[in-house]
């Protein structure tokens, strides 16, 4: 069985956000797999999804002090049309990816005891962002 599914995120400013149960709430299907695979994808270049510690709120602090000392607003970089948070955006979407795989187990993404779903909002101002959720597996 195939589930493919376009939602929609409320918008954000820059930071770092748990979201599973955001995306499970849109996507209710997922409840039929016994077992399987769900694909979360990210349409854009300047915002990422990634897997983390969800229980200290402290990792996503210092999650995104980490990701500024990489790729920083102040740094000198020949794409800035679009502001001084723009070409750091797309560094940072580069490192985190755009993508992640978790197993379905009995209707239910299979994670670790800690572990979380994460949207990465990496510019400044709030921006509508689209992720492409896929799912396969067997009811």
């Amino acid at each position: 069985m195939w589930i493919q599914k376009e939602i929609t995120l409320e918008p954000r400013s820059q930071g770092i956000y748990l979201i599973d149960q955001e995306v499970l709430s849109k996507v209710p299907d997922i409840r039929l797999i016994k077992a399987g695979i769900m694909t979360v994808f990210c349409k854009h270049t300047s915002c990422g999804i990634t897997l983390n510690e969800s229980w200290d709120p402290s990792v996503r602090t210092d999650f995104q002090n980490a990701l500024n000392k990489l790729a920083p607003e102040s740094g000198e970089y020949l794409h800035d049309d679009e502001g001084s948070d723009d070409m750091p955006s797309h560094i940072k979407c580069s490192l985190v990816g755009c993508t992640v795989m978790v197993p379905i187990t009995n209707g239910k993404p299979n994670l670790g005891t800690w572990q979380g779903l994460y949207f990465c909002e990496f510019r400044r101002y709030m921006h509508q962002r689209t992720l492409v959720i896929t799912i396969h597996g067997e009811k």
